[in-house]
């Protein structure tokens, strides 16, 4: 029963995982058996209202969402909904991804007003489970600035946009600095082997996909914005440049980081200039390889 239970359980993470890596895809159609097997077998371990029911349903939305069946992915939040009601001590971090995924339906169906309702209850608990500053809250900002981007609501949708990124930035300043660390120690330890990778970023592959996601389409934001804010525009590049140099794909981060620099290089203030010249330095120095 032992062993049963735990290849079941591989089979939900095997399964949930698979399901993600289509939602980032774009493959919704894709998502359905496989999170349908993560649903059947969570049930099957956890029970039909266990908390740990709620991740499949969740992709299992995000699917239909994709696919434009908004009244099969209403059902799988209704039913997520359901057991989170029934679960006093649910904990935040599955509450606000709920809300996340309400507050995309609401917007599929064009209610934003419902929208923004969900998408600031998913910020207020991200916050409260994460602090403000953190990337699981910087999610609900790049959703609600999309909803005041639909609506043209311009100024609001730029603030939110410069939120993310600066938490983005944060973030991603400091796993340079981490990772840069680790290599000097491994070196220092192993001059022989100074191109073995020596550390996994703290990000996920699905986090750093979504997450160049979400940039890139800031970028296109801030590239196509009528009123150009350079200074946004170069902090947008540098993050994606140290996202893409983490996740290891040094051409693309060299490329980015390139663009970055020279854009900083044009303004008056050039306060991130050093940072910039010192990861394409990193970056040329090749660590590691992408694989």
């Amino acid at each position: 029963m032992e062993q049963l239970l735990n290849q079941q359980k591989h089979i939900i993470d095997l399964a949930y995982g698979t399901a993600q890596k289509f939602i980032l895809e774009g493959k919704p159609g894709k998502v359905i058996p496989a999170g349908l097997q993560a649903l059947h077998f969570s049930i099957c371990v956890y029970g039909s209202y266990s908390v740990d029911v709620i991740p499949a349903y969740l992709v299992l939305a995000e699917a239909c969402i994709g696919a434009d069946c908004l009244m099969q992915a209403t059902t799988y939040l209704s039913q997520a909904q359901w057991i989170v009601l029934k679960t006093p001590d649910c904990s935040l971090a599955i509450q606000y991804k709920l809300h996340r995924d309400l507050g995309l339906l609401c917007a599929a169906k064009g209610n934003f007003e419902q929208s923004v309702y969900h998408l600031a209850n998913d910020i207020y608990l991200a916050s409260c489970e994460f602090g403000p500053n953190a990337i699981q809250t910087a999610g609900g900002y790049f959703h609600l600035a999309n909803i005041f981007f639909r609506q043209n609501k311009m100024d609001i949708a730029n603030s939110l946009y410069a939120e993310v990124t600066a938490i983005w930035h944060a973030f991603l300043m400091t796993s340079v600095q981490t990772q840069e660390q680790i290599l000097k120690l491994q070196a220092e330890a192993s001059p022989f082997d100074e191109d073995r990778e020596v550390s996994k970023d703290h990000l996920t592959e699905a986090e750093q996909a979504e997450t160049i996601q979400a940039l890139n389409a800031i970028l296109d934001f801030r590239e196509q914005a009528p009123k150009q804010q350079p200074d946004e525009t170069a902090k947008v590049l540098h993050s994606l440049a140290m996202l893409y140099y983490l996740s290891m794909d040094l051409s693309k981060a060299q490329e980015v980081g390139v663009k970055a620099f020279d854009l900083v290089n044009q303004l008056p203030q050039q306060e991130s200039l050093e940072a910039i010249d010192h990861l394409l330095k990193l970056i040329n120095s090749k660590p590691f390889y992408k694989t």
